[in-house]
């Protein structure tokens, strides 16, 4: 077995994933007005997904919010191969121009070092947004992640390797729909 533990299931996660999408959605109501589907004007607002590790948690959080809103995929790598600590953060896709006075929201799997958010945010900053807030699932009990804004966090958990709904080692485990730990051979 491959698993050695399932630190959050896929009833937990989901419940949490409707809760995210309740708050972002009155915050958008409260901070940019009307960006509800059926608005007649809807607001600007913009979700920046970090690929590929957001990939599951996009589509089920997208599905509980009911708004206008643009998807601007963003490809970014810090924990290449088989690396289960950060290595730098690549920006390997084209940062979208047309940003100016949207309302972005930056969704992650995982805040732990901080560099990946800070680096996106930067970026985008530059480009002269209305708004940046940021969504991660997790966010790990360290200092270097907790020290980083998050405006919406699924979970606080502990500094562990984990894998499972849309984060992987090597590439692999994505599709588990529980967040877990591995076994130590599972990752040799």
């Amino acid at each position: 077995m491959r698993i050695n533990r399932v630190l959050l299931d896929r009833h937990t996660i989901a419940d949490r994933v409707a809760g995210i999408a309740a708050e972002i959605a009155e915050d958008i109501a409260r901070d940019v007005g009307d960006a509800h589907v059926e608005s007649e004007d809807p607001k600007d607002v913009t979700l920046v997904p970090l690929m590929t590790g957001s990939v599951i948690f996009l589509a089920d959080l997208i599905r509980h919010l009911p708004l206008m809103m643009r998807i601007r995929l963003l490809t970014v790598s810090s924990y290449p191969g088989k690396a289960t600590s950060n290595r730098g953060v690549t920006i390997e896709s084209a940062l979208p121009d047309d940003l100016s006075n949207q309302h972005i929201l930056i969704l992650d799997d995982i805040l732990d070092s901080g560099r990946t958010i800070t680096a996106v945010r930067e970026q985008l900053l530059a480009r002269h947004p209305a708004s940046i807030k940021v969504c991660v699932l997790l966010r790990k009990k360290i200092d270097s992640a907790m020290a980083v804004h998050a405006d919406y966090v699924g979970f606080d958990i502990e500094d562990e390797f984990v894998v499972g709904y849309g984060l992987d080692y090597d590439g692999y485990y994505r599709n588990l729909p529980d967040v877990v730990t591995l076994t130590q051979s599972a990752m040799a």
